[in-house]
This record gives structure tokens, sequence and C-alpha cells, in this order.
């Protein structure tokens, strides 16, 4: 014989149903509004400055067409390939490096207690303020570049790591020792899931700090890359070779914080589908 459910799970179901509908019903507007608003930019900086007299505001039209010539042909392969590599090598070295010191700190007591005051006092020193020092000693090649990204993502994707393993909820732990589950499988199971939204959290810091390090160290000496190529259409006015470089970088960060999402909604879907059912109860 079934059971009826009882009027309470009928009202829950029939409210999360609603607000399942709801949410459904905005996904076109929210995609409209996603893809329409930076359209609607462009063409306003188009037809904007279409006539521009302005030496330092020329129209977007040059801006793309020096774009188009210096970056898509004649630079890409020597300037733009080289600084996307190194900005995607040292940042997969800090979010590594990051995270396993991370963990180890979060879960050693003692090695936390002595090498938190070093990690407190060398992320307050700004990376852009020890760039000098590391071109001086390490020369001006890639090695010097991809060592100052690296020390200055670290540092974000680390304190997250720490935090998200030593704010493990207590019940998970005590339930793990019930079922006698070993020091990795802890680790594996229980530690790195819970951590995972603070790791990926400082790792998104860590992502936009890699790219401005990147970008300001190839502005100090670099013969080659996206920041020098810009500094000297600066320091010589070439004004269109200047916004041509700015839309690059606009474009490379845009891609990079796009590809970041698609990692994290895939990596924490089972987190991110958690809120949403939190929410609709």
């Amino acid at each position: 014989m079934a059971i009826a459910p009882s009027p309470t799970t009928r009202t829950t179901v029939i409210r999360a149903a609603a607000k399942a509908k709801r949410v459904r019903s905005r996904r076109p507007f929210l995609l409209g509004l996603e893809i329409g608003v930076p359209v609607l930019l462009i063409l306003a900086w188009w037809f904007g400055s279409l006539n521009s007299a302005n030496p330092f505001f020329p129209p977007l039209r040059d801006i793309l067409l020096e774009f188009q010539n210096l970056w898509l042909f004649d630079k890409f392969a020597s300037d733009v390939l080289p600084s996307v590599g190194n900005f995607i090598l040292a940042y997969v070295i800090a979010c590594a490096v990051g995270i396993a010191f991370g963990i180890l700190l979060g879960l050693v007591k003692p090695l936390f207690w002595i090498l938190d005051p070093i990690v407190q006092l060398v992320r307050s020193i700004p990376a852009v303020a020890l760039l000098p020092i590391i071109l001086a000693t390490m020369g001006f090649g890639n090695e010097a570049r991809i060592f100052a990204i690296v020390l200055a993502a670290l540092f974000p994707v680390l304190i997250s790591t720490i935090d998200g393993v030593r704010s493990t909820e207590p019940l998970l732990l005590e339930t793990a020792q019930v079922y006698r589950l070993t020091r990795w499988e802890q680790l594996r199971s229980i530690y790195i899931p819970a951590a995972s939204p603070q790791i990926f959290a400082g790792a998104l810091v860590s992502l936009q700090v890699a790219f401005i390090v990147m970008i300001t160290s190839e502005m100090m000496g670099a013969a080659r890359g996206i920041g020098a190529l810009t500094l000297l259409a600066q320091k010589s006015f070439d004004v269109k070779g200047m916004w041509a470089g700015i839309v690059l970088l606009g474009i490379l960060g845009y891609l990079a914080n796009l590809v970041f999402t698609m990692v994290r909604r895939r990596a924490l879907a089972w987190y991110l589908g958690a809120q949403k059912a939190a929410s609709a109860d």
C-alpha cells in the first residue's frame, strides 16, 4: 500500500519545482545580458570614436586594424606565445606548490606554528616591489619572470588551502575515525573536498595576481613580450599600438577567467549543486 506524502513534503516539492522553473525562465535573459552588454559597449565605443580627432583616443576601427597587423601576424609567435607560456607555466607551478604546502601546513600544526609568521611576512611584501631585486639577481630572462610570477601567485592559494584544511568540519573527521580511514583516505575523501571551495577562491586571486605580474615583469627591461611592446608603444607615442596592446590584455584576461570558471564549475559541481539544493529548500 502506497504511503501518501505529507503536506509539508508536497509543499517543499512544489516550492522547489517553482523555483527551478523561475531559474530556467531567467536563463535566456541572463545569457542575453552576458552577451548583449559587451556587444553594446563595443558598438558604443565603435560609433562614439568613429570620427574622433583626439590623438589619444583614436577610432576603434583603427585600433582593431593595428591589433590585427601587430598581434595576429607580426608579433604573435615572438611575443604573445612566450608571454602566455610564461603565465601558464608559472601559474600551474604556483597552484601546485601552494596547494601541496597548504595541505601540509594545514595538517601539521607544529609546522604551521613555525612557518606561519614567515608566510605572513613574505606575503605582505608586494610582489611588484620585489621585481627589481629578482631581475637584478637572476637577470632578464624568462626564468626570472617565471619565478616572479610564481612568488606573487603562490600566497593566495597557499593561505586559502591552509584555511580550508584547518576549517574542515570536526564531525567529518570523527566519522572518518569511526570508519577507520587511513590518513591518505582522509586526505583524499575529506580534507581536499572540504577545502576545495576555498582552494579555488584562492586560485582565482592567484590567477589575477599572476596576470598582473606577468605584464609588469615584461615592462621592466624585457625586449620581448606583450608588456614590453605595450610600454614601447607608449614611450614612442604609438597610441594605436598602445591601445592594441591594452585590447589584447583584456582579451587574454577574459579568456583566462573563462577557462578558470569552466574548470571550477566542473571540479566543484557537487558543491555548487548542494548550494542550489540548499537555496531551494
